[in-house]
């Protein structure tokens, strides 16, 4: 696989045309989570998604990174299935934390991933239902929504 800057260009622009798609699952997804953690998550808008994948990419080492493990996982299929079940993972979760962003983010967009993931099945590769649960739950957890990320931290020190 080579990754240029058309490469990234393209992922980027099929990340944006997913936005029905992934939003929809941001929601369902931030919906069970608020339920689980009695909590109001607001929901997201498709061009609040749409404004946040054009962040994401507008930083080149992170965009590279994201076209890439969108590619392979778009592409990735095990005979069998199940012993690509662990790779497919690995590369989901690397995906949901690269765009959820620096710690606690990225582990909570990791950890969100394997949520997202089991309840996500589309037609395709193996790898294609983890490209689409990394994408809701990476962007889910970078955009705003969440009560605990509406103020600083009381931990900070001055």
């Amino acid at each position: 696989m080579q990754v240029t800057a058309d490469t990234v260009a393209a992922a980027h622009d099929r990340t944006f045309d997913r936005a029905p798609t992934v939003v929809t699952l941001i929601n369902d997804v931030r919906a069970d989570l608020g339920d689980a953690f009695d909590t109001d998550v607001a929901s997201v808008t498709v061009e609040a998604y749409r404004d946040e994948v054009d962040v994401v990419f507008a930083d080149g080492d992170r965009a590279v990174n994201v076209a890439a493990l969108l590619a392979l996982l778009e592409e990735l299929d095990v005979e069998g299935d199940y012993p690509g079940f662990v790779v497919d993972e690995l590369l989901g979760r690397e995906l949901a934390g690269t765009i959820a962003g620096q710690q606690p983010l990225r582990l909570l967009g990791e950890a969100t991933f394997h949520y997202a993931d089991i309840h996500t099945h589309i037609e395709g590769p193996a790898g294609a239902d983890d490209a689409l649960a990394a994408l809701a739950a990476g962007f889910q957890t970078r955009l705003p929504g969440w009560e605990w990320k509406q103020s600083e931290s009381p931990f900070a020190v001055d």
